[in-house]
């Protein structure tokens, strides 16, 4: 593949909401890199829905939790549990959805051979919960390689998973630390910087930045977050410095793709959304996100996905609230994958509807080293259609991962398996994460194998 040059973030672009990159060739597109493929995240201004005047308007859906979660090693224990959602948009048959316009042609054409067909491969990483031991240890890897920290050697392992994606796409679950804030773990985190260099550097080309940890750092923190995601060329999903940048989905256009990503989360553990700023960060709204996706479909998406910071923590099966909203969502036409994050342990996959829900992902890298937490879950979907037409979901495979706590190295299971020079108690530890990651996975009848290496 080719790799994509990234320039500097245009600063007037800022107070327009279009993330501009001089190095672009139109307006309105950033680059969304990795440096493996065409692949440009790109904002746009959304479709106008009944929900216009601001986020922090009553919705249709009451969201009632004032939880924390999140907890690791830091020194204290959390519970979180998602709210109830009960208002369901009105359902759109899939077969409703645009397509390709049909080929023109003059009255004598008989035949009409059929437009080629796109695929493409999508991978989606666990949450990235930075407790401050995980913090330490890239201090001391920092010192190493002249950075004040490196988290490089933790994720390194996962590069061959998201190499062979067409997209990569992780869940920061943090934000970055901003001028004038110091380095936290939980319960209010901020991030060290660096981290959004790991994660680019290892081959994510954007993430979902919605959580329950969104607005640790105030409006502050947001703004950090995603300048600093700018600056690397990361595409970015769920949370914004502008109402401008908020009221675009994200686009990454890829293997000659369109692809959207929309993030929300149950809420921010009773932080208020910053006075002024109702559109910092977005909040789980089945109405909301309905028509979110219908705007990404009407400006050309053939695939949208939705990533949602959901359920109740540490536990592996999907909550009431969570099967309530997958099945509003997945009737939704325009909604083509459901990625689930926030539990920290891995939770089941299955088809809601045309819908695929992946209930969660677990962490992919945390300080939490009781089982089944250390157990991680990546996922790699293929997508095709027509070209320029829809696109739907053709498999979804598993990557096992786990988290080794002596060194936070996130470890693919089965390529960490193939060593021949793997030592038997290691082995042991990762063949028994492995089957509790699939039995849980496929819970449900979904029969996802693991994904076979090349």
């Amino acid at each position: 593949m080719t790799s994509q040059a990234r320039g500097p973030v245009d600063a007037a672009a800022r107070t327009t909401g279009l993330l501009v990159r001089r190095a672009d060739p139109e307006p309105g597109i950033t680059v969304g890199g990795g440096g493996r493929g065409y692949r440009r995240a790109v904002r746009t201004a959304r479709v106008p829905t009944a929900r216009e005047g601001g986020r922090a308007a009553a919705t249709l859906v009451v969201l009632v939790l004032l939880a924390t979660g999140c907890s690791g090693h830091d020194g204290q224990a959390g519970r979180t549990n998602a709210p109830s959602t009960t208002t369901a948009p009105a359902a759109v048959p899939r077969s409703d959805r645009p397509t390709a316009a049909p080929p023109t042609g003059s009255a004598t054409t008989t035949t009409t051979a059929p437009p080629p067909d796109t695929e493409v491969s999508l991978a989606f990483g666990g949450d990235l919960l930075l407790h401050l031991p995980i913090v330490e240890v890239a201090r001391a890897h920092g010192a190493a390689s002249g950075l004040a920290h490196d988290f490089g050697p933790m994720l390194a392992p996962m590069a061959p998973v998201l190499d062979g994606a067409d997209l990569a796409l992780c869940h920061l679950e943090v934000p970055l630390v901003a001028d004038g804030q110091a380095i936290s773990g939980y319960p209010t985190f901020h991030a060290p910087r660096e981290l959004a260099t790991a994660v680019e550097g290892v081959g994510y080309d954007g993430c979902s930045t919605a959580s329950n940890h969104s607005l640790d750092g105030g409006l502050a923190g947001v703004t950090t977050t995603l300048d600093t995601f700018d600056l690397l060329g990361l595409g970015h999903a769920g949370t914004a410095r502008s109402a401008e940048e908020a009221s675009g989905p994200t686009f990454y256009e890829v293997a000659g793709a369109r692809i959207a990503h929309l993030s929300y989360a149950y809420g921010f553990n009773g932080i208020p959304l910053p006075e002024g700023a109702p559109w910092a960060a977005n909040q789980i709204d089945p109405e909301r996100i309905a028509a979110d996706a219908r705007a990404a479909t009407a400006f050309g998406a053939q695939l949208v996905v939705v990533s949602l910071h959901w359920g109740s923590e540490y536990q592996s099966d999907p909550s009431a609230d969570q099967e309530a909203l997958a099945g509003v969502l997945g009737n939704v036409a325009e909604i083509d994958l459901i990625v689930g994050h926030h539990a920290h342990v891995v939770q089941p996959i299955e088809r809601v509807g045309d819908t695929w829900v992946v209930y969660g992902l677990g962490n992919q890298l945390a300080n939490q080293p009781e089982l089944p937490r250390r157990d991680g879950l990546t996922v790699v979907v293929t997508a095709g259609g027509p070209a320029g037409g829809p696109l739907e979901v053709r498999a979804v495979e598993a990557v096992p991962t786990f988290v080794d706590t002596a060194t936070f190295e996130v470890l693919p299971v089965a390529e960490t398996l193939a060593d021949p020079a793997l030592g038997p108690e290691r082995r042991r530890e990762l063949e028994e994460s492995a089957r509790r990651t699939m039995e849980v996975v496929n819970r449900r009848g979904a029969d996802v194998p693991v994904h076979a290496w090349t």
